[in-house]
């Protein structure tokens, strides 16, 4: 495992994850409900500003690795989990709508993997619909960890919305992948 920036950048989202969802676990009297809002929806957006930030300095530093390929998706999945999980029992988002996400998410995860081993990983690469998902699932979290409202804006109604708007762009997407992979899936089907 190469230790260099992105991954060290990586390794740090994922140790966010019990820092982010320990807040929620503090007493009313250690910490207000807005504290506890304000200080989640802050390391939830360091760990989304992470993940772009290995990106960046991967490539600007040319440090890709395969192990930084591997770990990467699995840290924004394990964050996005964790965040959706403590939102549906936080009472704020549908576990309906979270099941979706999440079984996306896996769904995908498995594909890319079967078709990484089939030698077609391209056929499945990241593209712009998944990218406009992620967006608005991102921004709906934060919205719906902030929860309050924010400049006159009802930050969980709008977070609301763009999740439900996630889950089905998440829907999507999946249909898209599956899609796409598909013919690939039969090709090797018919060698075997």
């Amino acid at each position: 495992m190469p230790f260099n920036i992105p991954n060290l950048l990586t390794w740090l989202r994922i140790l966010l994850i019990p820092v982010f969802v320990s807040f929620f676990y503090l007493s009313s009297d250690t910490l207000s409900p807005h504290l506890k809002n304000v200080i989640s929806t802050s390391v939830f957006l360091l760990a989304a500003c992470t993940d772009w930030l290995d990106g960046y300095l991967a490539r600007k530093l040319d440090q890709f690795s395969a192990f930084g390929a591997f770990l990467d998706p699995v840290a924004d999945k394990l964050m996005v989990a964790a965040a959706l999980i403590v939102l549906v029992k936080l009472g704020r988002a549908d576990a309906i709508i979270a099941f979706i996400i999440i079984g996306r998410e896996i769904t995908i995860s498995a594909l890319r993997e079967w078709m990484a081993q089939l030698g077609e990983s391209r056929s499945v690469a990241v593209s712009m619909l998944g990218k406009l998902k992620t967006t608005f699932q991102m921004v709906a979290v934060l919205l719906l960890l902030y929860h309050d409202n924010l400049l006159g804006i009802d930050c969980q109604t709008i977070g609301s919305l763009l999740l439900y708007l996630a889950a089905l762009l998440t829907l999507w997407s999946m249909g898209y992948y599956l899609m796409l992979a598909s013919p690939r899936l039969k090709k090797h089907q018919k060698l075997n």
